[in-house]
């Protein structure tokens, strides 16, 4: 069963059109939406087991900008690495090509949700950092995520994807895409009163939350988010950046956002009330007018923050 998105009018102005690029091994799968020869572009880069659909109610809202929304490197469509393993500095390393062959013009906006947010943040990190004027993290993991205010979920996770790997691989393979386990992330995760919304949201974590290459693919992904955060690479991030962070994320507390924003050297943020880990399903309107203003003339640094 497919329940429509309330977003699908809108995005059928922004014109989508598919391509692939080779990077680093993997055959990536990539959507253009809007106009080609827009001043703007914002390289979206998803969540954790998501791929591009994930983003899509964001991009949606973005008329007028050319939005290019990847999927991750063994998730979606896109093939796995050839023979690098799926980590932290791997994707990093793939994204910072995937920009360079694209070599786009323009003003170039680089987005990160969630494990998005650890891939850019250490892409930007690196030596030669990316070729973007503006970063923006939606649900930035800032902080490890068993100090998360849910600490024990992960740990039930941890030993979910424990448990997969130590399984034969067809038994395995079958638990890691098992829809009662989904269904119950994607309950645990929204925080609408909005029925409407938490059937769309439940219905597109059945559709795409198990799109991934194979086993070895996602426990190599899921180690690296586990194992990683934003904050690592927070102060050696030169480039202007905006956090926009939610009130009730299970998996980063806004204190610990707080704590993330003092580290650069140039950022603002911004906490979205009464919503938790899915701002790009729950509230992607808010996401993207607060991305519009972010890339507005800009204002000293933390001067537009609002942690309140």
């Amino acid at each position: 069963m497919i329940v429509p998105s309330p977003y699908a009018d809108l995005l059928t102005l922004m014109d989508a059109r598919t391509h692939t690029q080779s990077v680093l091994g993997s055959d990536t799968r990539y959507w253009e939406y809007g106009d080609p020869a827009a001043p703007t572009t914002v390289v979206m880069v998803h969540g954790f087991r998501g791929d591009h659909h994930g983003l899509e109610a964001v991009v949606a809202q973005l008329q007028g900008l050319r939005i290019i929304s990847p999927d991750l490197p063994g998730f979606g469509e896109s093939a796995p690495f050839g023979t690098a393993p799926h980590t932290i500095d791997s994707y990093a390393d793939w994204l910072a090509e995937f920009l360079r062959l694209l070599a786009l013009p323009g003003r170039v906006v680089v987005l990160g949700h969630s494990f998005g947010s650890i891939v850019v943040a250490a892409a930007a990190a690196a030596p030669g950092g990316l070729p973007a004027q503006d970063l923006v993290l939606v649900n930035p993991i800032a902080a490890p995520a068993l100090s998360g205010p849910r600490g024990m979920l992960t740990r039930l996770a941890v030993f979910y994807y424990w448990l997969a790997s130590k399984l034969p691989e067809r038994l395995g393979f079958a638990l890691l895409r098992n829809r009662v386990i989904v269904r119950v992330m994607s309950i645990t995760m929204a925080k609408t009163p909005s029925r409407q919304r938490r059937r769309w949201i439940h219905n597109q974590h059945d559709r795409y939350f198990s799109a991934f290459a194979d086993r070895t693919v996602v426990l190599e992904a899921f180690t690296a988010s586990v194992g990683h955060d934003v904050s690592e690479y927070a102060a050696a991030i030169g480039t202007r950046t905006l956090l926009i962070a939610a009130e009730k994320d299970d998996i980063t507390p806004v204190q610990a956002q707080v704590r993330l924003r003092a580290l650069f050297p140039d950022a603002r943020l911004h906490v979205l009330p009464g919503v938790g880990h899915l701002i790009h399903y729950e509230v992607p309107e808010d996401a993207a007018r607060e991305l519009r203003a972010f890339l507005e003339p800009a204002s000293p640094a933390g001067s537009g923050d609002d942690a309140s």
